[in-house]
């Protein structure tokens, strides 16, 4: 789940706590909307910390003096399994 997915139902979920006042037999829309919030709050929480841990700096290792100091080019790769 993306961030954008998870702020998409926390915004559902209050829709649904507080701007919808229908009722259907045997189902409650407030608890309904309660429970996206919460799976959206989840969701945010978890893709945060995905993009926090996937940040990583490339370190170049220190060159011995003896050595002669040459040009290093260095890339960063980053890979994102969710789907398009």
């Amino acid at each position: 789940m993306t961030i954008a997915g998870s702020i998409i139902l926390i915004m559902v979920g209050a829709i649904l706590t507080w701007a919808v006042d229908f009722a259907i037999a045997g189902l409650d829309i407030q608890v309904i909307g309660v429970i996206l919030m919460v799976g959206g709050l989840a969701g945010l929480l978890f893709g945060i910390w995905r993009l926090s841990t996937l940040r990583r700096r490339a370190v170049i290792p220190a060159v011995p003096a003896d050595e002669a100091v040459t040009q290093r080019q260095v890339y960063e790769e980053r890979r994102y399994n969710d789907p398009i």
